[in-house]
């Protein structure tokens, strides 16, 4: 993998690059789709490829471990042939699956035991076992493994948490290296900072992951309970740290203001399920402010779901029909509705990286945040 720094704005520290993979490129700042089990919920790959134009998306190590099983992907020659997706593809480690069973996993230095949320059988995740599992995958970007700490944990917690984390940041660029790719492609690995909210945790973190020469970096720990100006605080520690010459991936994040907000600090990688999920449940992201489409005030509204022609579905549809197909159940809705966020989040990253590179994203930044945090 390859990345190279194209521009960084004047007066802040956004920045626009280029990832280049085996699988394609990637221009930064990017969003990625995510694929959570070898899908991205709602919609097809037709549609992440012309109307999203998602260049690469993210499928999750823990559920694909699961369902359909390693043994499968193997045997399909990987998540690629798979599934059908040509462009890159990233797996987190499930790191934040197994933190999210809080109550159905134990965590140990040897590795973290969990029972399957599909048939309550028992598993162990060790660090090796995580990068077996995701070169299996076949994934261009990997992700190693660790302890998503909660954003309310207290300094004991989250320090011991910290030292699991890079115990077993070792044991993945050990097992990382002695391993090789698979299906033809190189895989880079990215370690992941954490630390809580806590400045020298996050700085000690930082510094470590830095030390690791990786291919690109990750931030991960964060819109976990924690409050957002909490977060951009931290990526500001953090990103002082990390090197300016490698990708700097925020996991987990966010809202669209959020995704600005970062990028202003020099973040060039995002995931989230938030606008495929929101989507699925009637709210729509627009650039001139939120929609909770099953409002009564959208039933006779025959508009377009966006003015001047910006999103990504045909006219054809407005929003009281788009209202009529959530209010009678209609499968169509959760499609349209998720085509409609994702096409807008990648719009609006792609429109950032646009202005990074003529100068003035720090005057666009400012007018976009006072209209897409309306609620319309």
């Amino acid at each position: 993998m390859n990345f190279q720094l194209q521009h960084t704005d004047k007066q802040s520290n956004a920045r626009a690059g280029l990832i280049t993979t085996g699988h394609g490129t990637i221009e930064t700042p990017v969003f990625m789709p995510v694929g959570t089990q070898g899908a991205v919920k709602a919609v097809h790959f037709s549609e992440l490829k012309t109307d999203i134009k998602a260049e690469i998306i993210l499928g999750n190590t823990y559920h694909l471990y699961l369902r359909p099983g390693i043994e499968i992907l193997e045997q399909a020659g990987g998540l690629h042939r798979f599934n059908g997706w040509n462009r890159p593809l990233l797996t987190d480690s499930g790191g934040f699956q197994v933190f999210s069973l809080a109550e159905n996993r134990k965590l140990r230095e040897e590795g973290a035991e969990f029972r399957s949320h599909i048939d309550g059988s028992k598993h162990l995740f060790t660090p090796e076992k995580v990068i077996d599992i995701q070169r299996s995958i076949g994934a261009d970007i990997i992700m190693a493994f660790d302890e998503c700490t909660p954003g309310d944990a207290d300094y004991n917690y989250a320090r011991q948490s910290l030292a699991l984390t890079e115990c077993w940041l070792d044991r993945c660029i050990r097992r990382f290296n002695e391993t090789e790719d698979k299906y033809g492609c190189t895989q880079s690995l990215f370690p992941i900072v954490q630390g809580c909210v806590y400045p020298d945790l996050r700085q000690k973190a930082a510094e470590n992951v830095a030390s690791k020469n990786a291919d690109g970096n990750a931030i991960g720990g964060l819109a976990v309970g924690e409050p957002a100006e909490k977060m951009y605080e931290i990526i500001e520690w953090v990103n002082a740290i990390l090197p300016k010459d490698k990708p700097r991936y925020l996991m987990g994040v966010g809202t669209p203001a959020n995704l600005l907000e970062c990028i202003e600090r020099g973040i060039d990688m995002f995931d989230c399920i938030l606008p495929t999920r929101n989507g699925r449940n009637g709210q729509l992201f627009t650039g001139e402010g939120i929609i909770n489409i099953r409002n009564k005030k959208w039933e006779n509204d025959f508009s377009p779901l966006e003015e001047n022609g910006a999103s990504a579905i045909d006219h054809s549809c407005s929003k009281a029909y788009l209202r009529h197909l959530f209010m009678a159940d209609e499968l169509l809705a959760l499609q349209i509705a998720s085509v409609h966020n994702l096409a807008f989040y990648l719009r609006l990253v792609k429109d950032a990286r646009q202005h990074i590179i003529a100068g003035d994203f720090t005057s666009w930044k400012a007018s976009m945040l006072s209209r897409i945090q309306n609620r319309i």
